[in-house]
């Protein structure tokens, strides 16, 4: 591995690893181990062409063809009133192409227009549903062109801190106070409390979960996701042990009665639909790149680095409030024993959050431009992503299991997803942002073809600043379609000014 071209950071891409036999060894010279096969398999002989059942859907069990799963992702490209474009169809129509037997809900989908992220993400109301319905099918038809019958959720949120709904900048709602992440987000520091939701709104935001599922049942999706990630309202409310009233507190119990109360709704609204919960199963301090005070321009600094805490640190789900450095997962694994009992089997296991430790949600070699250098080679992130999708699989055999963070795998993707499915570390195996420059790839691999390696992601990163600055979703580095807008010229000159 000597003549691996490094990253300024000392560590060496991915690509230059070249063989299973260099991945081993990087990750070896971490002190970190990963399942990893010498060979990709095609199908029927690799375990990703394993069937999968699923679970009961519309009153029948259903089976799944292989073990690609299409992650759903923050859309930027609807209009002002929720809807789809063609922009937003033909990302979809090319989650049909990857050849995925399940697609998790294809983006995020706001149940309010209040709780979007972003002013051009999709809200699901009565207006909206339809077009919904035809982005679905328009999906399906992709995916049947290819011989695979798909399961299709459609993923429910409200950004809750960092909702952002119209151009006028955040307008963010909150489940309890945060003493870093309220001036992060535009909570004003006063005394008034005006964006924590009362338990009121939170019941009446059941209902609309409950609404939106009935209304995505109707349009021919088969399950939905309430979200429980990143950061976004629903996860928030798993760490509000200093919320006082019915949604928060200190047990467990206390902090999962949204989640319990928005499983009954849903079923009472719309019965055989079935429900999907993708967690953050653990979480970290928020970080700030090194070096920098607040104020600073962020992602201009050094590698992130925890802020400065006050202990116990008792405002994070899955995490040691006394060690917040370390991973506990004693309080996500009954969060999901409990959704199994409830009968939710479909868990997406995620980490961390993109807007504080987006090293921890998507490892990456290049940050965003409202990031910091990665504190760490991003393989270590992967592991940590898939190991502890391992854990909660091994401690909840009954879950069907998603895992997250392959992208930075690249080449590997296949060399380990199959190892990985085989040893029992996941159920299914879940591809974001690499699907936006190569969504073939999954039916590439089940067919035995060699990967188009110039299409596969780099995680430059793109894909997060080009939205975070008001442009629209899409792979620019390695899309021609996207490559050819005028969007990319103004992210080039954005990037660079911020070199």
């Amino acid at each position: 591995m000597s003549d691996a071209p490094e990253t300024p950071a000392g560590w060496p891409r991915v690509a230059a690893l070249r063989t299973p036999d260099g991945l081993r060894a990087r990750l070896a010279a971490l002190g970190l181990a990963l399942p990893c096969d010498d060979d990709a398999l095609a199908a029927p002989a690799s375990p990703l062409a394993a069937a999968l059942d699923v679970g009961e859907i519309g009153g029948a069990p259903r089976r799944v063809a292989n073990r690609f799963v299409v992650q759903p992702m923050e859309g930027w490209d609807g209009t002002t009133d929720g809807l789809p474009t063609e922009l937003t169809e033909r990302r979809w129509r090319n989650f049909g192409r990857a050849g995925a037997a399940l697609v998790w809900g294809g983006e995020a989908v706001a149940v309010t227009p209040e709780g979007r992220a972003n002013p051009h993400q999709l809200v699901i109301d009565a207006a909206t549903a339809p077009a919904l319905g035809k982005l679905r099918e328009a999906l399906v038809a992709e995916a049947r062109a290819l011989g695979v019958a798909p399961v299709v959720g459609l993923q429910l949120t409200h950004s809750g801190r960092w909702s952002r709904p119209t151009a006028a900048g955040r307008a963010p709602r909150i489940a309890f106070r945060h003493p870093i992440l309220d001036a992060r987000a535009g909570v004003e520091p006063d005394a008034s409390d005006a964006a924590l939701l009362t338990d009121a709104e939170l019941t009446t935001l059941i209902e609309r979960f409950a609404t939106a599922a009935r209304l995505a049942q109707e349009q021919g999706f088969d399950f939905v996701d309430v979200k429980h990630c990143h950061g976004y309202l629903l996860h928030e409310l798993l760490a509000a042990r200093r919320r006082t009233g019915a949604y928060g507190g200190v047990a467990l119990e206390q902090r999962m009665r949204f989640l319990r109360e928005a499983i009954a709704a849903v079923r009472d609204a719309a019965p055989g639909l079935a429900i999907g919960v993708r967690l953050s199963a653990f979480d970290l301090v928020p970080h700030r790149p090194g070096g920098s005070e607040p104020g600073d321009p962020p992602g201009s600094l050094g590698p992130g680095v925890p802020e400065a805490h006050a202990l116990p640190y008792d405002l994070a789900f899955g995490l040691d409030p006394d060690a917040p450095a370390r991973i506990d997962l004693s309080e996500p694994i009954a969060l999901v024993r409990e959704l199994v009992a409830l009968g939710v089997r479909l868990i997406n296991v995620t980490g961390g959050s993109p807007y504080y430790v987006p090293h921890v949600q998507r490892p990456a070699l290049f940050p965003p431009s409202d990031g910091y250098a990665p504190p760490e080679d991003p393989l270590a992130g992967v592991v940590r992503l898939l190991d502890v999708a391992r854990q909660v699989k091994r401690a909840v055999p009954d879950a069907i299991v998603v895992s997250s963070g392959w992208t930075y795998l690249q080449e590997f993707i296949p060399h380990v997803a199959q190892a990985c499915v085989r040893e029992g570390w996941c159920d299914a195996v879940g591809l974001g942002r690499l699907v936006l420059s190569y969504p073939e790839l999954p039916a590439d691999v089940l067919a035995g073809r060699r990967l188009e390696r110039k299409r596969i992601c780099r995680t430059f990163s793109d894909c997060t600043t080009a939205p975070r600055n008001g442009m629209v979703s899409g792979c620019y580095p390695l899309d021609p379609f996207y490559r050819a807008r005028p969007e990319r010229a103004a992210l080039e000159t954005l990037k660079h000014g911020a070199a």
